[in-house]
């Protein structure tokens, strides 16, 4: 299957084409014709399987032939706003009348999402999409819905803020997109979200994307979508089968900080995100390693905007190489070179496991997940397997072995493990090759070593453990 045998505007066709995109992915494959033909949808899919373009391409799709029309019918009211700002007319401030809307959990994630219809759309010149976010100066907010955009994507709190004055009218609204619904109800945001779907028309197209469509979401996804097609994604890519997992147990926090500082010290590594389970430990170890030598940055919700868009965009240049974040934070980051992700505390809910380790192996490359974990920890880390169905081996690594044995593997089977898999394998007798896209082949395979094996610190570098 390819783009263009899904039917998609030639514009669109071309920006795929020249961003490199040649197949589209099993959500993508499903999704699209459905809903070039206007049908609800409701997508159970994990990050990283492609669901932006899933309902971005679609839309662009409608919006490229509705254009091409008006171009030939007669001036759109966008045509109409600055042909009076030509003329010098300074007409009050109309509420911007945008036709579609997509909302998400986190501004990192609406940003995402704004990039990539860029992306797409870059050929398409009667088409805008702005973000409408929290931390974001309002005078910009105003300054972007005056141009009238036709998509407008916004996490659902700010977007209440200009509904209630009067700045946004969602009359004409044509496509509603909830992504990561699952996530924004988690986070609280049913109420806004109920809100804000009253003021749409009933005649809208509705396409709700999740991790899962059971309990809540569900309940809702039924209340606000008519006929939907439902889309439920079970191939590898949900099982993060590209993404190689180990766990290695940790004594305390010296003995966790110094296997941190030996494992980021891998020639295998690209780019990384720890994940935190603080704000403050974010910045303290993001510190700690800039002062041991790595080229480290913080990401969490006590950032302002500006410094959060000033270290995504310094990690998608690569200037920075290891982004210590919390869950909410990382929310929605997509770098095709993250390598690794190392869990340096481990999330509350297993859920959280599957979007952490998710940030790597993207675009069909491989990955990496690394989890330190204390012995006390293992009810927690039998939640993770339960839900992954998935059996996490546990690897040591030579000069940085943990006091305690860790638990044999007898004990820890989760739901639908079988024995004699390969995941059932301990770690000794497994290697784990490098991350790497899927189309080079493979980059070499690599073993675990003594903590200062190889040469791979400089001399210059401090420990990061020894602090």
């Amino acid at each position: 299957m390819t783009f263009e045998a899904l039917g998609l505007h030639t514009s669109i066709l071309k920006a795929l084409d020249e961003a490199g995109y040649t197949k589209p992915t099993p959500v993508q494959e499903q999704s699209i014709p459905a809903a070039i033909e206007g049908r609800d949808l409701l997508v159970s899919s994990q990050t990283g399987s492609g669901k932006t373009a899933a309902f971005m391409l679609p839309s662009l799709h409608k919006f490229a032939a509705t254009a091409n029309a008006a171009a030939q019918g007669g001036k759109t009211p966008n045509q109409e706003r600055q042909a009076a700002r030509a003329r010098g007319d300074r007409p009050r401030f109309q509420p911007a009348q945008p036709k579609m809307l997509v909302l998400t959990p986190t501004r990192e994630l609406a940003l995402q999402v704004t990039t990539a219809t860029d992306k797409y759309g870059s050929y398409m010149r009667r088409v805008k999409a702005v973000s409408i976010l929290g931390g974001m100066p309002y005078p910009k907010q105003m300054q972007l819905l005056s141009r009238n955009p036709e998509i407008l994507v916004a996490t659902p709190g700010r977007l209440i803020d200009h509904m209630e004055s009067g700045k946004i009218d969602f009359s004409e609204l044509e496509i509603l997109v909830l992504d990561e619904a699952d996530r924004m109800l988690d986070m609280g945001f049913i109420d806004d979200i109920e809100r804000i779907i009253a003021k749409t028309p009933e005649t809208r197209q509705t396409m709700l994307f999740s991790a899962t469509l059971d309990g809540v979401v569900g309940t809702m996804a039924r209340r606000i979508t008519k006929d939907p097609l439902v889309v439920a994604i079970t191939s590898a890519s949900n099982k993060h089968e590209n993404i190689q997992q180990r766990m290695h147990f940790v004594d305390d926090l010296s003995h966790k900080n110094k296997m941190l500082d030996h494992l980021l010290r891998d020639t295998a590594i690209d780019q990384a995100v720890v994940f935190t389970a603080t704000k403050r430990d974010a910045d303290m170890i993001a510190d700690r390693l800039t002062i041991a030598g790595f080229s480290a940055a913080a990401l969490h919700g006590d950032m302002n905007q500006g410094a959060r868009n000033r270290t995504l965009n310094a990690l998608r240049r690569g200037q920075v190489k290891v982004l210590v974040a919390t869950d909410v934070a990382a929310r929605g980051i997509d770098v095709p070179t993250i390598t690794h992700v190392v869990n340096y505390d481990l999330p509350k809910f297993a859920e959280d496991y599957v979007h952490r380790i998710g940030r790597t192996g993207r675009a069909g490359r491989n990955g990496l997940a690394i989890s330190l974990v204390n012995h006390a920890e293992q009810m927690n880390i039998k939640r993770i397997e339960r839900f992954t169905k998935q059996l996490i081996p546990v690897d040591v690594i030579e000069g940085l072995e943990p006091k305690r044995s860790a638990p044999s593997h007898a004990k820890r089977k989760p739901d639908g493990w079988k024995p004699g898999t390969s995941r059932g394998k301990p770690a000794t007798q497994r290697t784990f090759s490098k991350p790497s896209a899927a189309p080079k082949g493979e980059r070499g395979e690599y073993k675990s070593s003594s903590p200062r094996s190889s040469g791979s610190a400089r001399p210059s570098q401090r420990s990061f453990g020894d602090r």
